[in-house]
């Protein structure tokens, strides 16, 4: 492994999905999407915030180590890395159950032989009074917060990459972006589901900022769309799934909320759940941007 001198680029993947409380429907549109990432080159693919199930959190929570395996197959299946967004769990790394009946909400990124190489659990939880049909959100309600940040070595045939692991509202705090970038960070993964009014608001020019803060690649995965609950609530994601370089330019995204059916045959439909924003990390450019605009040699207050 090299010291990311290196003039090769690094081809990511964040998906787009409009997930349900179908988890199995849901776990065919993240194999279909992980499986056409893989064909159009990806090392490594994000999967958005509640990938497996938009709501039914306890449920789903249950469900925690086998959907985990899951996932973790599919990457073991085609060899490539893959950071499930986000699963609810009912315990703490250390395997103490979380008091108060409430959950952690854990990201996990698994390596190309299935392993799991890191578990992050969300720090920022999502509190808001927001203009939608849901008013008012309290993830706190249900989860408690993670305390630790995490790295996690992506090892390629050509160098190691480090990823910084945040979820959703942790977008909104510059300072554990910066603590990430000081902990080795050259990527961000940011997988999430927005609500379509902060979206709206605030979603592109987040990625943007915290690409600026930390020099890193962010990579934002997203939920959109209307997602049916069972007790007939329906929750608006904003989409707009992007990857951002270091310098605050969006390299490629989707941009849209609903995801556009457009397959024409059955065999295609496996194909409509998802979309696919590809872009490559050029290290060697990242670096040089870094040396050009030192930010954090000059960092005097963290």
């Amino acid at each position: 492994m090299n010291e990311k001198t290196n003039h090769h680029q690094f081809a990511t993947a964040a998906i787009q999905m409009n997930s349900q409380q179908d988890v199995e429907q849901n776990l065919k549109d993240i194999k279909a999407a992980i499986s056409e990432a893989y064909r159009q080159g990806a090392k490594l693919v994000v999967l958005p915030e509640n990938c497996c199930s938009m709501g039914e959190q306890f449920a789903t929570a249950e469900r925690f180590d086998e959907l985990s395996a899951t996932i973790a197959d599919y990457a073991n299946t085609y060899g490539i890395y893959v950071l499930a967004g986000s699963l609810p769990c009912s315990y703490r790394p250390d395997g103490v159950i979380v008091p108060d009946g409430r959950l952690r909400q854990v990201s996990q990124l698994f390596a190309p032989d299935g392993t799991r190489v890191a578990r992050y659990d969300k720090i920022h939880l999502f509190t808001a009074t927001v203009a939608d049909k849901q008013g008012s959100y309290n993830e706190a309600a249900t989860f408690e917060p993670g305390t630790q940040t995490v790295i996690a070595p992506i090892e390629t045939e050509d160098a190691v990459y480090q990823l910084g692991m945040m979820v959703c509202f942790d977008l909104r705090f510059p300072a554990l972006a910066q603590r990430l970038r000081q902990a080795g960070a050259d990527i961000l993964s940011a997988p999430s589901a927005f609500t379509y009014l902060t979206g709206q608001a605030h979603w592109s020019l987040l990625l943007r900022a915290r690409a600026l803060d930390s020099q890193c690649m962010v990579i934002g995965a997203a939920q959109g769309g209307d997602h049916v609950y069972k007790n007939g609530n329906i929750r608006q994601t904003w989409g707009h799934t992007a990857i951002t370089a270091y310098d605050g330019t969006v390299i490629n995204s989707y941009d849209d909320s609903t995801l556009n059916d457009t397959a024409d045959s059955i065999a295609d439909k496996n194909y409509a759940n998802h979309a696919i924003v590809m872009a490559s990390l050029d290290i060697q450019s990242q670096e040089q941007g870094r040396q050009k605009l030192p930010i954090f040699d000059c960092h005097r207050l963290a």
